[in-house]
């Protein structure tokens, strides 16, 4: 037998497919012009590729073909020589495929190998937010923006070749960048391309995490029963309506907060999250009826306050916000927490409302945001000014 070596890149569902799929497919025909053999496959996170859920795209590459047909017996590998992850704010966790709760973004990754971020954040600052391991590691950093494109529309701004540059140098063995150039060369046929492979190689300079470095918090995990525990039938657990609750400063019992199923976290989603401004909010109703998950609780004060471990991100509830500024998505980068917003705004108005405008001017305006269903005829536009960005590195 061989030596079989496995790549995993997450990425978020839908938005991140083709360049997930592009990357994979890369490494394993880059790897193929050097007498290899691969192949590449990816899996999905609760729900077919939905908006935004974690997603992972494999490439496993062999020596010879009978060490491939081995490795292609396991339903995704089990430990991989190289993690990629196409969106940083996704280093706060990933969940699998198969809902084991929220894990660590190098869950997978041998001891000693290399996890590799696309991100404008340097290794330190993402350290705070990547979860602690017992083993050591190297993280290296790809400079670049987060690449989004969405169903219909892939956006050709480089990051596969750039990801594809950064793995030849992280991880040789399974493909050179020799043969990276040349797959580019033959394949896409893009000498501009081949540039950015070679740039993203020689910039690509991974730093050691020492064992117990990085964000100390605990994952979610779900409990699975036993079968001789479980219940009769086919079925689901109902919950409870919920009902109103107490605001933590007049201690008055009012609003709405619907109970929510403790196992069911949509934050793994999100790349941005909403901030609200409830100073400004008019109580008009539209993001409470229009939120797809119900995030949103009607406060004893009648606003609205969303609740950020059943946000997903989407975004609606800004589209239909119609005070400006009184609802904005944010980069997930600026959080370190799920903490009520509401709450805090109730305990300090005048310290929130400074902390919700030096947070809104980290906001990319709606016009230049790359990230959201909703907006599908501009990635094209954005291509030009992304590539300009990686190539200043």
């Amino acid at each position: 037998m061989g030596k079989l070596f496995a790549v995993e890149i997450i990425y978020r569902g839908v938005f991140q497919k083709t360049l997930a799929k592009n990357i994979t497919r890369g490494i394993v025909l880059a790897a193929r012009d050097e007498g290899k053999f691969g192949l590449s496959f990816g899996r999905y996170g609760d729900s077919p590729e939905r908006n935004g859920i974690p997603a992972k795209s494999f490439a496993i590459v062999a020596d010879d073909e009978l060490t491939l047909e081995a490795g292609m017996a396991q339903y995704e590998p089990k430990q991989v020589d190289l993690t990629v992850v196409l969106d940083d704010t996704l280093c706060k966790g990933a969940e699998s495929w198969a809902w084991y709760g929220l894990q660590p973004v190098h869950h997978a990754l041998k001891p000693g190998s290399t996890l590799v971020v696309v991100s404008l954040q340097d290794a330190p600052a993402l350290l705070k937010t990547i979860h602690r391991r017992e083993e050591p590691y190297k993280l290296g950093v790809l400079k670049g923006v987060t690449s989004f494109s969405g169903m219909w529309v892939y956006k050709d701004d480089h990051t596969d070749v750039r990801v594809l540059g950064a793995i030849a140098k992280a991880l040789p063995e399974v493909v050179s960048l020799k043969a990276v150039e040349q797959f580019i060369t033959e394949k896409l046929k893009n000498a501009l391309k081949v540039t950015s492979a070679k740039t993203a190689y020689d910039r690509f300079k991974p730093m050691d995490v020492k064992p117990g470095e990085g964000n100390p918090e605990e994952t979610f995990k779900f409990e699975f029963p036993g079968w001789t525990n479980m219940r009769q039938g086919v079925s689901i657990k109902g919950q409870p309506q919920g009902g109103p609750y107490r605001d933590p400063v007049s201690l008055e019992v009012g609003g709405f907060r619907p109970a929510r199923n403790e196992l069911f976290k949509k934050y793994s989603t999100r790349t941005e999250r909403p901030v609200v401004n409830f100073a400004t909010c008019t109580k008009c109703t539209l993001c409470w009826l229009n939120c797809p998950d119900a995030s949103f609780d009607v406060t004893p004060d009648k606003t609205y306050d969303a609740n950020l471990e059943a946000c997903c991100g989407c975004g609606v509830c800004e589209a239909v916000c119609p005070v400006e500024n009184c609802i904005t998505m944010v980069n997930e980068s600026q959080f370190t927490d799920n903490k009520s917003q509401w709450v805090a705004y109730r305990e300090d108005k005048d310290a929130y409302l400074k902390w919700l405008e030096k947070t809104i001017k980290s906001a990319e305006p709606v016009e230049k945001r790359s990230y959201g269903f909703r907006y599908r005829g501009q990635y094209k536009e954005q291509a030009e000014e992304a590539l300009e960005i990686a190539q200043r590195g």
